[in-house]
């Protein structure tokens, strides 16, 4: 993941529930792309295709509530979208963003003064959002949620983690314990 993320932004409205993002129908898919093909899509023919243009999603409150359903998270991924912003999310979508490592932002100030199209510019590691001028801080992410998106989100730290102890020689033969505990 980078440290600064920098796009042109798609804006959204307050309530943007896990049904408009991803319909039920297509909870068969897992795989990104698939789930890309028909992300968005009853807004409209062609929206899927229209949000590939832009890098970062912009929305209001409640941005992913609803149901808590993956796909959600997966299906923007799955459009090439680099990071949400929004005033606020549902608690399950934040939490399953983060989990797909997928960085998203509480930023209620930047709502009302970003529109369809502007270019701006996140900074994960200091908190900042850079739009026309402008400076408009969030809360900096804890270390663990930063790291997990760091690697690509849950899946991807777990798989570090077994690659790690796997290659650990055990304490047994000289290597030393995982967590460094000592085990009898």
């Amino acid at each position: 993941m980078e440290k600064r993320l920098q796009g042109k932004v798609y804006k959204f409205w307050d309530n943007v529930n896990s049904d408009i993002i991803i319909p039920g129908r297509y909870l068969i898919f897992i795989e990104p792309d698939k789930l890309a093909e028909h992300a968005f899509e009853m807004l409209g023919e062609g929206f899927p295709s229209k949000l590939r243009e832009f890098d970062i999603l912009v929305a209001g409150r409640n941005f992913g509530c609803g149901s808590a359903r993956e796909q959600a998270v997966t299906a923007i991924i799955g459009l090439g979208i680099k990071a949400v912003v929004a005033c606020s999310f549902a608690r399950t979508f934040y939490r399953n963003a983060i989990n797909a490592g997928l960085p998203i932002v509480e930023c209620p100030e930047l709502y009302a003064a970003v529109a369809e199209g502007d270019l701006i510019q996140i900074d994960l590691a200091g908190g900042e959002i850079h739009h026309n001028g402008g400076t408009y801080l969030f809360p900096k992410f804890p270390d663990s949620m930063r790291h997990l998106l760091e690697v690509g989100g849950l899946a991807e730290y777990l798989k570090a983690q077994i690659q790690m102890a796997c290659e650990r020689p055990p304490a047994a033969f000289g290597g030393s314990p995982p967590h460094g505990r000592i085990t009898k």
